[in-house]
């Protein structure tokens, strides 16, 4: 075959895929004028619409739940801060009644035992003013240890109670309704170590050694 027989036979297989190629976009082109068309129908668009419509009003019933769990969150809890606060004023009377008590010049004095009687009204007030906005004190002497509520600063040495339970409150917690305001700070019991058995096993050691 020639050249020139070659080179015909390629135009005229080019011109094909060139027609085709229109043919396909024109296609194409009316395939999405008609999906245009179906879409601008009012049913749909009313569709549309009401999808739109309930996920907006979805929105605003989860915002407007937020803002009923945030406002009666503030309503209880709002004074949590001051609250924690105020128990400093608790902390200051104990202090003082420790102070006073452990001053030799005013042990067995009159004067001291008014001053503590004096403490401990003021301090009876505290907590029945506290109580009266649900700041409870936790109980915590004779209970186990629960780390919920207690927290364990000592470990003392008593046979007549269970390990665990708490026999000495270095500060006194409290909650404000459900919520935690500050642990106990507590000593908790533990057994008394056999001293013949540590005894012998330093001599082990030694012996060991």
């Amino acid at each position: 075959m020639s050249d020139e027989a070659i080179n015909n036979k390629d135009d005229v297989d080019n011109k094909k895929v060139n027609k085709e190629e229109e043919s396909a976009l024109k296609n194409k082109s009316r395939d999405d004028s008609l999906e245009d068309k179906i879409e601008e129908t009012p049913e749909i668009k009313i569709k549309t619409l009401e999808e739109k419509i309930a996920r907006t009003l979805a929105e605003m019933e989860n915002q407007r739940r937020r803002f009923e769990k945030e406002k009666d969150e503030a309503f209880e809890y709002g004074g949590f801060s001051f609250a924690k606060e105020a128990l400093n004023l608790i902390d200051n009377l104990e202090r003082s009644k420790q102070i006073l008590k452990n001053d030799e010049t005013l042990k067995n004095s009159d004067a001291l035992k008014k001053t503590l009687e004096h403490f401990d009204i003021i301090n009876k007030d505290l907590i029945s003013i506290f109580s009266k906005n649900n700041i409870k004190p936790i109980e915590s002497l004779n209970k186990k240890l629960d780390p919920n509520f207690h927290q364990a600063m000592i470990e003392i040495e008593d046979d007549q109670k269970e390990p665990g339970t708490i026999i000495q409150e270095i500060q006194k917690g409290f909650m404000i309704k459900d919520r935690l305001l500050r642990p106990s700070l507590v000593g908790v019991s533990k057994k008394k170590e056999d001293n013949d058995k540590n005894n012998e096993k330093n001599i082990e050691n030694k012996d060991k050694k």
